[in-house]
């Protein structure tokens, strides 16, 4: 068997939302193509047009190619010796960042690709599923700005099973720390006593010092931990905030190989890694941040808020995974989110998402949502 095409195929729903930091509106779908109609379906977090260029290329040079060139008749029995010729042939592209994207979600269409032509799910090739299911937390993002508006949007989770929820900060959450306290306090009456709250800063913070005036209001709503506080090039700056008391996760907003990873373990005083599985190099690239996490005795919560392609992904990774970690569940009103698949995943009754048991990610492309939202120049 052989790699014939790969296709990098940019999604967008149009809608007022698409300018807040909500990349759910805005997709890249990856495709492996083979000779005998087997496909490997993948996605990235990253900027789609960009990811089109370097999937397509034409090639620079024999350091700087595009993946295509590198993959086109490639036998794809080996994702992970793939991964190597890929990561190899792109340094001069660079071998953090956006080549990093590009490989990830190709990544995730080869691994796709090798449990549908072995018959077997991604976890069983990752080393075997320890769990058929993961608990959940749903992300809702924007936060609404009343206590009232807050309580629905909890409820709206609650609706769909979801037990724990993440809220995605805003810069104006350091306007009215009391409101923001008052709006913290409400998602807590809602969601009880037993539920698990996570704030993602998403970089809300210039500084270690501004972030830390939320701190007495994360501890006495009983926040479980925080994410992405600082700019992630702000080493000194998290390591500073993990001294005061509330464990700290990094990684889905810049972070992209595993060294940047270990930096921010070390030194940084990250306590949970958060990789987006299709911005470390996909699944090959995922597990080399989780040896080295588990190695000094830490934490991997994989970010996810893109469509049921990421959702089935994390699903694998974490089933295959020595703990429990939970998954992360995006509540997006945006249409990819929910139908860019066939398949969906939903919350069950006892708040978890049970681990998809077909061959490869056992995902569908929906074809008339890849059409209807196809991004034509």
């Amino acid at each position: 068997m052989k790699i014939t095409a790969v296709e990098a195929i940019h999604l967008r729903a149009e809608d007022p939302l698409i300018e807040l930091f909500d990349g759910s509106y805005d997709d890249c779908v990856l495709v492996v193509h083979t000779d005998n109609g087997l496909t490997g379906v993948g996605e990235t977090e990253s900027m789609a047009p960009a990811i089109q260029a370097m999937v397509r290329g034409p090639s620079a040079h024999n350091h700087a190619r595009s993946l295509s060139a590198v993959l086109v008749g490639a036998d794809p029995a080996d994702p992970v010796e793939l991964w190597h010729r890929m990561y190899e042939s792109t340094d001069y592209v660079g071998r953090r960042g956006l080549a990093m994207h590009a490989i990830g979600g190709v990544d995730l269409a080869l691994w796709d690709l090798r449990g549908k032509i072995e018959g077997k799910p991604v976890h069983a090739l990752l080393g075997g599923a320890r769990r058929d299911r993961l608990p959940a937390y749903g992300t809702i993002y924007p936060m609404a700005k009343t206590p009232e508006e807050v309580r629905a949007q909890v409820a709206e989770g609650q609706k769909k099973n979801l037990r724990n929820f993440k809220f995605a900060a805003d810069p104006w959450w350091l306007d009215d720390i009391a409101l923001t306290g008052r709006l913290l306090a409400a998602a807590r009456a809602q969601a009880g006593d037993e539920a698990h709250l996570i704030v993602d800063a998403a970089l809300s913070y210039r500084t270690a010092a501004e972030g830390l005036r939320l701190f007495p209001i994360f501890r006495e709503v009983g926040i479980w931990f925080l994410e992405a506080p600082l700019p992630l090039d702000d080493v000194e700056g998290h390591l500073e905030m993990s001294r005061h008391g509330l464990p700290i996760g990094v990684g889905d907003l810049g972070l992209t190989h595993v060294r940047e990873f270990i930096e921010m373990m070390d030194h940084g005083g990250a306590s949970i890694c958060q990789p987006d599985i299709s911005q470390v190099g996909g699944f090959t690239g995922i597990q080399q941040i989780a040896a080295a996490a588990y190695a000094r005795r830490k934490r991997v919560i994989t970010h996810g808020y893109k469509t049921n392609i990421e959702v089935a992904a994390n699903l694998h990774f974490l089933a295959a995974q020595p703990n429990v970690e939970p998954l992360e569940f995006s509540l997006s009103h945006s249409p990819l989110r929910w139908h860019t698949t066939i398949e969906h995943f939903p919350v069950e009754a006892d708040g978890s998402v049970l681990v998809p048991q077909r061959p490869g990610l056992g995902v569908t492309l929906n074809e008339e949502t890849i059409e209807r939202y196809r991004f034509k120049q």
